[in-house]
């Protein structure tokens, strides 16, 4: 599984202790780190949301995760991407349905809201957890994905 990592400042040093986790999880073949290095990198966090989620849906990525001050903003920037869908989460419940039940692609977390022990937790779950396209809520996660195809051709 390839993984791309980014933050904006607020979140950089919480993103480099979970891309440091998932470079060490043997899931995990490669970490594609966008940015920000340290907290003195001040591109915003649509910038960064937006450049790791473009690695999703080009198909360099497989999965990302991302960090800003609450985890919504890039979030939000990660959901702009057609074909992307991202959540935020700071519970393993939430992380688990994010991807059982939505098909998220990414995890976002807000390193004002987490502390990096759970947020590495979360992690380590949220990797393990697949997708059932034969689940009940395969045909509302393809509702989705047909309205964003439709809207996002015109």
């Amino acid at each position: 599984m390839r993984v791309v990592v980014a933050a904006d400042n607020a979140g950089a040093l919480l993103k480099n202790e979970l891309r440091d986790l998932l470079a060490g999880d043997e899931r995990v073949s490669e970490v594609i780190d966008v940015g920000v290095a340290d907290p003195s990198d001040d591109r915003a966090y649509p910038v960064l949301g937006l450049a790791a989620a473009e690695k999703i849906a080009n198909g360099e990525a497989d999965r990302g995760v991302l960090v800003c001050g609450t985890g919504i903003g890039v979030a939000i920037s990660a959901n702009k991407v057609p074909g992307v869908r991202a959540a935020v989460a700071h519970d393993s419940y939430s992380a688990e349905r994010s991807v059982k039940s939505n098909n998220c692609q990414v995890i976002t977390f807000g390193s004002r809201v987490i502390g990096p022990e759970l947020a590495k937790k979360i992690v380590t779950e949220w990797l393990g957890y697949t997708f059932d396209p034969a689940s009940a809520s395969a045909a509302k996660v393809a509702r989705i994905t047909e309205y964003e195809q439709v809207h996002a051709a015109s």
